[in-house]
Parts: C-alpha cells; sequence; structure tokens
C-alpha cells in the first residue's frame, strides 16, 4: 500500500473537519472549514468535489505531501443517505485521487469511535436522527436518515419542537387535552395569546429562530412532572427510535455476544433529563431480547474517521491504545 498517512474526514451540514494522520496514529495536521455536503450547495456533487479537493490539497501542500503520500481515507459524510448518493459521492472521492477509502452516512463514524470492537449499532439522536450499523463481518445498514414521514426519524430537536408546538396548537384548537407545556412554551417563543401562537411559532420556525433547546428541555421537564402529553411525544419518539435501532440490529449478521449501541447528538447525550434516554433502552431490550452495552459517545466522532482510514491501513481493528492516542489528539 502507497503512502504512510491517512486522511479522516467527518463532513456534516454546517462544518466539515479534515485531519491528517500517519500510520503511528500521530495528528499531523487539521482544517476545519464549512460543508462539504452536496445537499448545501447549487451545484451538488460538482461543488462538493471542488470544496473537498480544495481543502484536501490544501491539508497535504501545506505539510509537503501530495495524494501519493496518503495511504487510505475515511469520510462519513451527511447526505450519503441512499445507494445513488453513495455512488456519486464514491466518484467524487477517486476523482480526488483515493483509491483506498471507506465511505458511508456519518452515522457509521459514532460505531468506530465509540465501540472498542470497531462495530456495533449508532442512534444519532440530534438536531434529526439516523441509525447506522456495522457488524463483525463487515456489513454495514442505515435506516432511516431521510425524513419522518418516509424512515420513521420521528425524532432530534426539530422534531420534537415541532411535536410541542403542534400538541399546544391542538389543544387551543383541535379538542386536545391541555398540557403544562402551554405558558412556558409560549413565553419562551414571546408570545402572549392564543391567536397569535402558531404566527410567531411558525415565523420562528422557519427563520430557524425557535428555542429548540430549550424547547426540548421543557418537553423533557414536563414529562417528568407527569404531563401525559409530554410523555406520550417521549414515549412515541423513544420507541421509533428503539424499531429503528432494533430493526438494524435484526437485519445484520452479529452473533450472540452483546451488541454496543452507541448514543450520539445533543438530544442523546446533552440532555439534562435522562427520561427519553432511559424509555429507548427499556424498548431497545424488550425487543431485542438480548443483552447491550450502550455508550454515550463523548468522544468526538470525527475521531471515528480517523479509526476507520488506519484500520484499513493497518488491514484490521485497531489496538486500545492506538485508539486512544487518536481519541486524545482530537479532544
Amino acid at each position: 500500500m502507497k503512502g504512510n498517512y491517512v486522511i479522516g474526514v467527518d463532513g456534516g451540514n454546517s462544518k466539515t473537519d479534515y485531519f491528517l494522520f500517519d500510520l503511528s496514529g500521530t495528528l499531523v495536521d487539521h482544517i476545519r472549514s464549512g460543508t462539504c455536503s452536496h445537499e448545501q450547495f447549487k451545484d451538488s456533487y460538482a461543488e462538493a468535489y471542488r470544496v473537498m479537493n480544495e481543502q484536501i490539497t490544501l491539508l497535504l501542500s501545506r505539510n509537503g505531501l501530495s495524494m501519493e503520500d496518503v495511504a487510505t481515507g475515511a469520510f462519513g459524510l451527511a447526505g450519503a443517505d441512499i445507494p445513488v448518493q453513495k455512488r456519486n459521492l464514491n466518484e467524487v472521492v477517486e476523482r480526488i485521487g483515493f483509491t483506498t477509502y471507506a465511505l458511508d452516512n456519518d452515522s457509521f463514524l459514532g460505531i468506530k469511535v465509540g465501540s472498542d470492537k470497531g462495530y456495533g449499532i449508532c442512534s444519532i439522536n440530534g438536531s434529526g436522527v439516523c441509525t447506522g450499523g456495522i457488524s463483525p463481518t463487515g456489513q454495514r445498514l442505515q435506516v432511516g436518515g431521510v425524513g419522518s414521514e418516509l424512515s420513521g426519524d420521528e425524532g432530534g430537536g426539530f422534531y420534537l419542537t415541532r411535536r410541542v408546538i403542534r400538541a399546544i396548537y391542538d389543544s387551543f384548537y383541535r379538542l386536545a387535552p391541555e398540557t403544562s407545556m402551554t405558558a412556558p412554551a409560549m413565553k419562551l417563543i414571546g408570545v402572549n395569546d392564543k391567536e397569535s401562537f402558531m404566527d410567531y411559532a411558525l415565523e420562528q420556525l422557519i427563520t430557524r429562530k425557535l428555542p429548540f433547546t430549550e424547547l426540548v428541555t421543557l418537553l423533557f421537564e414536563s414529562a417528568e412532572s407527569g404531563d401525559p402529553v409530554a410523555s406520550a411525544i417521549v414515549e412515541h419518539s423513544a420507541r421509533q427510535l428503539a424499531y429503528s435501532t432494533v430493526g438494524c440490529i435484526s437485519h445484520l449478521d452479529f452473533d450472540e455476544e452483546p451488541v454496543d449501541i452507541v448514543m450520539a447528538g445533543s438530544v442523546w447525550v446533552k440532555a439534562a433529563s435522562p427520561i427519553m434516554r432511559d424509555r429507548y433502552k427499556e424498548i431497545v431490550a424488550e425487543l431485542t431480547g438480548r443483552e447491550c452495552n450502550f455508550i454515550l459517545l463523548q468522544e468526538p466522532p470525527a475521531a471515528g474517521a480517523v479509526v476507520w482510514a488506519l484500520e484499513l491501513a493497518h488491514g484490521g481493528p485497531l489496538s486500545a491504545e492506538l485508539r486512544k492516542k487518536i481519541v486524545d489528539a482530537l479532544q
């Protein structure tokens, strides 16, 4: 295999991290720039190529290197959801000059960094949701990631906030029960009367100025206090994410050993209340009937791209010492 370096790329919808490591797991350089997602560009894949090629060329050239010095690469990319997208993105990566590489949805990065085994399930519950799985034999499966209406992505801060707004509106005008979330939610949105409630909420939703974090926090606190409307929303979302997780497990060739389930994203990791996390774990346990190790991902997901690239370069799983070296370098 040519080259003594690897490149790991964590490409989200707002920012992208490009990491250059040597084969010993030493960080050489890092660039953070804007999104590289084709879904965010008018020129789609052509612009994704231009942006990634520009940043990777800079990363290498300022260290006196070229693509000839790169052994492998790994790319976890937002917008790599369906086969046609992955085929087009593979073409982008190969056009840049990679011959040995891994490319998939960014949900898979959580597995590579969160599980010492290098395989398992990653449930992302942040602004949106997606589930990815890697089996012991290397099979990969993504469940969801294309919308609540199409694939049951009924979690995440954006979805949960809309459910809070809907519940309050229903209580005003659609014969639904009242909820303790109403008064504090109206205060957060800055509206004083029910007639103006949806006008304010919709305008802030469109402009992305809704207090998403605060409304999700209110939802969880209300559920903990026994509000039946809030509790029903939490139960529904926990169950939907559990369905995706268990569906992913059942369609991959996991053996009888416990399955590592990495929980990533702000709703899973940063929420002060454990109510939705705990219910999700209970439902997964009920549906699988098997032992699972639930791991809240504290490490940067971008480390998963570097781990994956080095696994390709070394031909197998990394030692615990090498994995720790990579994670420590990125924190």
